[in-house]
């Protein structure tokens, strides 16, 4: 890529690495991100309030591909020692998205400098972390006809600048279940008199593992308890409520659903036989990511012509990612760029984005415009 371009992203990716902001509250960093492409592009950008979108135009009777990348931050604390680290108490871009946004504002420079045989829509989206940023974004799909969408997250344990995919599902799906049990107080003393939630919640957690084992479900299902909280810290008080959290997650949408109606089952069983009122809640609902073979064929396409390496991924992440909103709804496929395997992981406070991934995205991504001519995208 040209070297002036990548010197102005890679500024802009420590500039917003400095400035994090969490799912939802990116208002800094959307507005950065607007205000550099339109200073150094003639792109049209498209203000769509929590996120926004450029535009290159080829014309009407050309494909239209959009590529995408997230811009949120995560409640983790700056530690280690960089030049351009975090300026937010307790907010860093400990997951890269500040160098998917590089990358995909580096992208937009070339095409338009270079120009291209086809639209492109350049997504910027918002709160990836909490999975309702792309379902926020979707729109983008119905409204401008996207006929195919790629996206990519930088991840360790892969080789450094190596491309990773897979047909089908590439990650997991996912989301936090709380059953919250509420009985009546009673003095410590006279437990009798009260309801108690402790021992429904304590049958649920016993009947977990018949829930989740592999013989009774289709691909990878796990139920992670994340926090029991269970009454007060008054030892006069028989507890009353009580919130069992947990992280459910599954290689299939159906399989996760399956399990999630199990879990209600088993509450509301548990609720009646001890009195107990029973009710739900669901937080961070990621869909699986599917990869569509023909867009996959196109990143590893993309890949070789582009002299990289390539890696078939032998099986889903068991993360989660919420660009599978967007395969929903039109082909595409989500791939991987290595850190290197002994690379800190995402989410860990030793690590950052490589700089030098901005490249090799940007570049897999040129290709991928290029491929992409005809109406078969």
């Amino acid at each position: 890529m040209n070297a002036h371009h990548y010197e102005l992203v890679k500024k802009l990716r420590h500039e917003l690495h400095q400035h994090p902001e969490l799912s939802n509250e990116e208002v800094w960093t959307k507005q950065h991100l607007m205000e550099f492409i339109q200073e150094n592009t003639g792109l049209e950008v498209v203000d769509k309030g929590n996120w926004f979108y450029a535009i290159y135009r080829a014309g009407a009777d050309k494909p239209n591909i959009a590529f995408r990348a997230d811009f949120d931050a995560l409640p983790i604390d700056e530690t280690i020692e960089l030049p351009w680290a975090s300026r937010i108490p307790g907010v860093s871009h400990k997951c890269g998205h500040d160098g998917h946004s590089a990358t995909l504002a580096a992208f937009a420079l070339e095409v338009d400098q270079q120009g291209a045989d086809i639209n492109i829509f350049f997504l910027f989206q918002p709160a990836e972390e909490t999975g309702d940023g792309a379902r926020q974004c979707a729109e983008l799909i119905k409204d401008q006809s996207v006929d195919a969408i790629y996206g990519w997250h930088n991840m360790s344990g892969l080789p450094y600048k190596a491309v990773g995919i897979i047909d089908g599902t590439m990650m997991c799906a996912s989301k936090g279940m709380t059953i919250h049990l509420e009985g009546t107080p009673a003095h410590a003393s006279q437990p009798e008199t009260g309801i108690n939630p402790s021992f429904a919640i304590g049958n649920i957690l016993g009947a977990i593992p018949a829930l989740t084992a592999p013989e009774n479900h289709k691909g990878l299902v796990l139920c992670t308890v994340v926090q029991i909280d269970v009454g007060e810290k008054a030892f006069g008080v028989a507890a009353s409520k009580g919130d069992l959290r947990m992280t459910i997650r599954a290689l299939y949408e159906k399989e996760l659903d399956n399990l999630q109606k199990n879990l209600e089952n088993l509450a509301k069983k548990q609720a009646e036989q001890f009195g107990l009122k029973v009710s739900f809640q669901y937080n961070d609902e990621f869909p699986e990511t599917y990869n569509h073979k023909e867009s996959a064929d196109r990143i590893r396409s993309a890949a070789r012509t582009r002299g990289m390496e390539l890696v078939e991924i032998q099986e889903a992440f068991r993360g989660s990612e919420d660009f599978g909103h967007y395969t929903k709804l039109t082909k595409g496929a989500f791939c991987f760029i290595g850190n290197g395997e002994d690379y800190p992981h995402i989410h860990t406070v030793e690590y950052d984005f490589r700089d030098e991934l901005i490249e090799t995205g940007v570049e897999l991504f040129k290709e991928l415009a290029g491929c992409g001519v005809t109406a078969d995208v």
